[in-house]
C-alpha cells in the first residue's frame, strides 16, 4: 500500500493533474465534505440496496484506515447514511466515508467528526429493499467510474479522486512537483512577476502563428509549466 500520509501536504487537484501527466484516467467526481476536510485510504466498497446491513457487513472486514464507499447509484430520494453508521464506521477504525448518494443527520454527524462526503441531506431514509447482489462488497459504482478494493480514494475541498494503489506512489511523485513548482508561480506572481511572462506566453503565440496545431500545453511540456496538469 502506498504511503497515503503523502496526501496531507497534497490536493485532490494536484492529483487529477498528475494521472493526465502519467496517463492515467482522472476519476473524480463532485462530492461536498459533510465532516472532516479531507479523507484518502483505500476503498472498502458497499452497494446499498435500501438497508444498513450491507455497511455492516462491509466494515466485518475493514482494515485501518479503509475508506466505506457506499454505491447508492446516486439518488437523491433518500438518505442512506446517518449518524449511527458513521459512528459505527469510526469505531471500526476506517478513515471516512464517500457517498455516491445522500446523507442525513448533519449535525450528529458533523459532531462524530469522521470525514464523510456525500451529494448533499435529505431528511429521510430509503423506503425500499431491493435484493441484494451476491458481489455487493465487491466494486461500487461512484459516477462513471467503478471502483474496488485494488484502488484509494483521496478527498477534500475540492471533492474526491480515485487512483490504482499500485500507481498511488508515482502519482503521489509527480504531484508533488506539479504543487512546488505551482507554489513558485504563485510566489513569482506575488512578488510581480505574472504569470505570461512565466509561462512565455508572447512566445506560445508566435509559435502558434508558425504552427496553428500548437496547443498551450504542449508549449508548457517544453518549458516544464505545470498550469493544466
Amino acid at each position: 500500500m502506498a504511503n497515503l500520509e503523502r496526501f496531507e501536504k497534497l490536493t485532490t487537484a494536484h492529483v487529477a493533474d498528475a494521472c493526465i501527466r502519467a496517463g492515467v484516467p482522472v476519476r473524480t467526481v463532485s462530492l461536498t465534505a459533510v465532516a472532516g476536510g479531507r479523507v484518502a485510504g483505500r476503498v472498502l466498497p458497499a452497494r446499498h440496496v435500501g438497508s444498513v446491513d450491507v455497511f455492516l457487513e462491509a466494515l466485518e472486514s475493514a482494515e485501518a484506515a479503509d475508506v466505506l464507499v457506499v454505491d447508492n447509484g446516486g439518488r437523491r430520494d433518500e438518505a442512506c447514511v446517518g449518524d449511527l453508521i458513521t459512528l459505527e464506521a469510526k469505531a471500526a477504525g476506517i478513515s471516512g466515508l464517500v457517498v455516491w448518494g445522500l446523507h442525513r443527520d448533519t449535525v450528529d454527524i458533523t459532531a462524530i467528526g469522521l470525514p464523510v462526503f456525500s451529494l448533499g441531506a435529505l431528511p429521510t431514509g430509503p423506503l425500499r429493499l431491493d435484493p441484494q447482489p451476491a458481489d455487493a462488497l465487491s466494486w461500487a459504482t461512484i459516477g462513471d467510474w467503478t471502483v474496488t478494493r485494488d484502488d484509494v480514494v483521496l478527498g477534500d475541498e475540492d471533492g474526491v479522486v480515485f487512483v490504482p494503489a499500485d500507481r498511488a506512489d508515482e502519482l503521489f511523485d509527480l504531484a508533488e512537483s506539479i504543487r512546488d513548482t505551482e507554489h513558485t508561480q504563485a510566489a513569482a506572481i506575488r512578488s510581480g512577476q505574472s504569470l505570461r511572462a512565466q509561462v512565455r506566453f508572447t512566445d506560445y503565440l508566435t509559435a502558434r502563428a508558425t504552427n496553428p496545431t500548437l496547443t498551450f500545453r504542449q508549449h508548457l511540456r517544453s518549458i516544464r509549466g505545470a498550469i493544466e496538469e
